[in-house]
């Protein structure tokens, strides 16, 4: 950002702006480590790269066992920034609060109801995440699972586009979906997934019953390990030459067929 100096001899100075003033961003390792200690959601960290103190270990160690993103950047990254003292390391806290499916998925069952459970592998985009929330709060689905890293960031601009769906569908943060994906089948849970490699076409499969769909990226779909926890892989039929649709509109268009299975 330039800005103009009055007296200055009719000169502009650089001025970088200092993002720190977002008050979701928190610096300084103590700083962090009490906001996880007061259970703030983190929605990311950044950290110095070359940091190695005994109390970076300390926050390595935390941030791993609560399973939040972590990434190492070089110092210029942080000082981007704030240009305030980070200590090497900067969060930014959550525009929700994470759930965890182990502890949703029995209240479910509790409460009479079949549970319809949304997995996204690898979904980065933005507004395909926060349009993908607004179908599934739409179509009764009652959580979403996202792995911890890979995943669009649920920011302003996702709850925007989903509106408002964010704050109304629990979304849980797991660090392995094949581990979600086992713990879904073990809880009684049929896992379909959509792939163009179906051979099933998903209007001729019977989705009722305690479910969990999966979807991947649109670029490069679900991965090959997870597509093997599926029990049955389903396609959308297509009748135009373009083969594939968006992944908020396939998530769409999944959902409310599952729906209208259930209500039939």
């Amino acid at each position: 950002m330039r800005r103009y100096v009055p007296g200055g001899m009719g000169k502009y100075i650089h001025r970088v702006p200092d993002m720190a003033k977002d008050d979701r961003i928190i610096f300084g390792i103590h700083a962090l480590l009490e906001a996880i200690d007061a259970g703030k959601d983190i929605d990311k960290v950044f950290m110095r790269r070359d940091a190695g103190s005994d109390l970076f270990k300390k926050l390595m160690g935390e941030l791993r066992r609560r399973e939040i993103p972590m990434q190492q950047v070089p110092v210029e990254k942080l000082n981007r920034i704030t240009r305030k003292n980070h200590q090497g390391v900067v969060a930014y806290l959550s525009e929700i609060s994470y759930g965890d499916i182990t502890g949703i998925l029995p209240s479910i069952f509790e409460a009479g109801k079949d549970p319809l459970v949304l997995l996204l592998d690898g979904v980065s985009d933005v507004r395909n995440f926060g349009a993908v929330a607004r179908s599934a709060e739409c179509a009764g689905v009652h959580a979403i699972v996202i792995p911890l890293s890979g995943s669009a960031a649920i920011n302003a601009d996702a709850i925007k586009t989903s509106a408002g769906a964010l704050h109304r569908i629990p979304v849980c943060r797991h660090r392995d979906l094949r581990s979600v994906a086992r713990f879904l089948r073990e809880s009684g849970l049929r896992l379909f997934a959509a792939t163009e490699k179906a051979e099933s076409v998903m209007y001729k499969t019977d989705m009722t019953g305690p479910a969990g769909i999966i979807l991947g990226s649109e670029e490069r779909g679900i991965s090959a390990e997870l597509l093997k926890d599926a029990d049955q892989w389903i396609s959308i039929p297509m009748q135009g030459s373009i083969s594939s649709l968006n992944v908020s509109v396939a998530a769409g268009v999944i959902l409310f067929e599952v729906i209208r299975q259930r209500s039939s």
